[in-house]
């Protein structure tokens, strides 16, 4: 159930969603009267009467609301909790829009029976290392490995001069600005969850004076844009640092046209490979899918994409794998990657994950072997990547 209401200001949605007991409120709501609001308020109170136990009030894409709508919903909501000891609200907030967690904790303060949960506080648990800085080298290096390959890779996958595109989980900004060089799209946004990053990308696009990059933080997975409006929306390595990667899909293929392409790239980090030394090489990345799964990632996402975007709806799905290698330019830089690779992941995840200091000394061998294997004059060492994109149906 549902009622759009069209504000004399603004528009705005509320919906009921029984299976999940959930009542949410997107968009503008800004009434000039609480008058504009009874469709709404009248789907409030029947979700009320519908539900047992709790209640999920979703405001998580609330983008605006004026103290005549607060007031409005928070009355029915604190009666109600009043007059109902037996049902308990759970009101779902997002760091993303971060005034609702603030204005909503008052109700908690009136009622016990009124919880605040902002959804995303630890969206990805990974989200920690991400925000701490520390994967800042390797995405740097990251992407001017895989650029040489995706260059000539994303033609097919749907970019092409003068589109509009998003870049999810953009991270430090890199990729979408090497895009706008190559392809010069008419317009991309660019988007990610961890402050940081975002910060380093829009201080490094003021050093380097680069503009024609909109920076926008959020929630990859309930995203303050509108449906419909990309020809191209990429998510890059970033699936799989998610626990639930097909909500990410989800959005991704929502804010896609009809017509448009999603483009994803993943890995499956127990494929990384080097001559010499490649038992340990190949020991210590088989444990790198196990860190990874420890904190509900999932490195090894990669040959899955097909399923994934199948699942999540796309239809013209395209699929190729490509390997970056010690051979692709300077071996230097394959070498400074798997450095800042073994200092995250041997360095803050392992730790955290409380291995012995014997597992983390072999552990770390693994990547200096794959080091030793880039610089040999006649070693070889890889790092495969899979892509995929998938058509929004008209």
């Amino acid at each position: 159930m549902s009622a759009t209401t069209f504000g004399s200001l603004a528009r705005f949605k509320a919906q009921f969603d029984l299976s999940n007991q959930e009542f949410s409120v997107s968009g503008s709501v800004r009434p000039q009267s609480i008058d504009e609001l009874a469709p709404s308020l009248a789907l409030l109170k029947e979700s009320i009467e519908r539900v047992r136990g709790v209640l999920y009030v979703n405001v998580r894409r609330l983008a605006q609301m004026n103290n005549i709508a607060f007031h409005a919903f928070s009355r029915v909501i604190i009666d109600t909790a009043r007059a109902r000891p037996d049902l308990r609200f759970v009101i779902v907030t997002s760091s993303v829009v971060g005034w609702t967690t603030r204005k909503f904790a008052r109700l908690g303060h009136i009622e016990p029976n009124i919880i605040v949960e902002e959804y995303d506080t630890e969206f990805y648990p990974g989200q920690t290392f991400l925000e701490e800085g520390g994967f800042i080298p390797i995405l740097r290096t990251q992407t001017k490995m895989t650029w040489r390959h995706e260059r000539t890779i994303l033609p097919r996958h749907g970019m092409r001069p003068g589109i509009t595109m998003a870049d999810i989980c953009c991270g430090i900004g890199d990729f979408a600005v090497l895009v706008q060089k190559e392809f010069q799209p008419s317009r991309i946004v660019a988007l990610d969850h961890s402050k940081s990053s975002l910060a380093y990308a829009r201080r490094v696009a003021e050093e380097f004076d680069i503009s024609g990059v909109e920076y926008t933080y959020g929630d990859a997975s309930e995203m303050l844009l509108d449906d419909d409006q990309f020809d191209l929306v990429t998510c890059r390595h970033s699936l799989q640092i998610f626990d639930r990667p097909g909500l990410i899909l989800k959005e991704l293929y929502r804010i896609c046209k009809p017509g448009g392409r999603v483009y994803i790239t993943n890995e499956k980090n127990s494929h990384c490979l080097g001559e010499p030394r490649a038992e340990s090489i190949q020991w210590t990345y088989s444990e790198v899918a196990k860190l990874f799964d420890h904190f509900d990632m999932d490195v090894e996402l990669g040959p899955k994409s097909r399923r994934y975007l199948a699942d999540a709806g796309f239809d013209d799905i395209r699929m190729e794998c490509f390997m970056v290698t010690n051979l692709d330019g300077d071996p230097q830089d394959f070498a400074d990657m798997i450095t800042a690779w073994e200092e995250v992941y041997a360095g803050d995840m392992a730790v955290k994950r409380g291995d012995t200091a014997e597992f983390i000394e072999r552990f770390r061998q693994g990547f200096r072997d794959h080091i030793f294997a880039a610089l040999h004059p006649k070693g070889y060492a890889g790092w495969p990547i899979w892509v995929a994109s998938g058509r929004k149906s008209r």
